[in-house]
């Protein structure tokens, strides 16, 4: 598990640079806006025969860290016009989790975002996304929701699925991407564009993690320092049950069990800790390569996940 990282605050952008030369960050608010300038950037690229835009969808809750911005700078790579949407989905949220105290910080997000050359930032309002309130026709997953964090989130994925259906009808992306740290959330976005015939390509890009081994996320904002270092226990044990692995490790419960005395000795409660395909999510007795080794675990009352993917 080699880490990645970019200090962040360092080097955060202005809004108002313009990178990769005349590149300029435009922040929408409608539906309407959005579709109307995607659709006007497709046209202009047809004109005098050119050839097909591409287009690339990151979508995110905001409070973007290096994370997000490695899923924009892939999307930078690989597309022609690179849209972000912004978007706290109160749909994914269930009652007593973290809604209403989910970090926000939309000045410094739009920075962030211009500096990596977004071109669109979709920044809506739930009132733009859900007029009616919550919409009475969501996208309901099935068997692959109950396991993993949909066994102790119930109704998150068909809120996520629900967001990222209304996302790609009104970005009509070619490419969606999206990091392998929300492995469950690849998955089923996956199944869902493959099952309801939905023309976007889904990319899954690394986890990115802190020099020290924590995968970055927008909650860590809400570990004390002293809890900090005892989230290191999740990469820890991951890193272990790798190790393992490459050592010839195959047996999953011995593979979990690594896992689990680190959490334990940094006094982390396991809220599991599952090794899976990665195409099915099925629990597996015996790790194979490409099988991924997944946690969640309470660090105080921060809910983290992480995962690892056997090589």
């Amino acid at each position: 598990m080699t880490p990645v990282q970019t200090p962040l605050d360092s080097m955060a952008p202005k809004a108002e640079q313009e990178p990769g030369g005349n590149r300029t960050l435009r922040v929408l608010r409608t539906r309407a806006e959005v579709r109307t300038a995607i659709a006007a950037a497709r046209a202009e690229a047809l004109a005098g025969g050119g050839r097909p835009l591409r287009v690339a969808l990151v979508p995110t809750m905001g409070y973007l860290h290096e994370g997000h911005l490695s899923l924009i700078d892939r999307a930078r790579a690989v597309a022609d016009l690179v849209v972000v949407s912004l978007f706290v989905n109160p749909l994914q949220f269930g009652p007593g989790e973290d809604l209403d105290r989910y970090p926000r910080d939309e000045a410094r997000d739009v920075a962030l975002a211009a500096g990596r050359g977004v071109d669109i930032l979709f920044a809506p309002a739930a009132a733009e996304l859900y007029p009616h309130g919550d919409p009475v026709v969501q996208v309901v997953p099935l068997r692959l929701a109950d396991r993993l964090c949909g066994a102790y989130r119930p109704g998150h994925f068909q809120g996520v699925l629900t967001v990222v259906t209304k996302l790609f009808q009104i970005v009509q992306p070619d490419l969606a991407i999206f990091g392998q740290k929300d492995l469950q959330q690849v998955v089923l976005i996956r199944k869902m564009v493959e099952d309801l015939d939905i023309p976007v390509e889904i990319e899954m890009a690394p986890i990115v993690r802190e020099e020290d081994g924590l995968a970055l996320s927008s909650r860590n904002v809400y570990l004390s320092p002293e809890e900090r270092t005892r989230a290191l226990s999740l990469s820890r044990g991951l890193a272990a049950a790798e190790a393992a692995f490459r050592a010839g490790e195959r047996r999953a419960e011995v593979l979990r069990e690594l896992v689990r005395r680190e959490l334990a000795a940094a006094e982390v409660v396991p809220q599991y800790i599952e090794l899976v395909g990665t195409t099915d999510l099925e629990p597996l007795d015996l790790a194979e390569p490409g099988a991924a080794l997944a946690v969640a675990a309470f660090v105080g009352r921060t809910r983290l996940i992480d995962n690892t993917i056997l090589r």
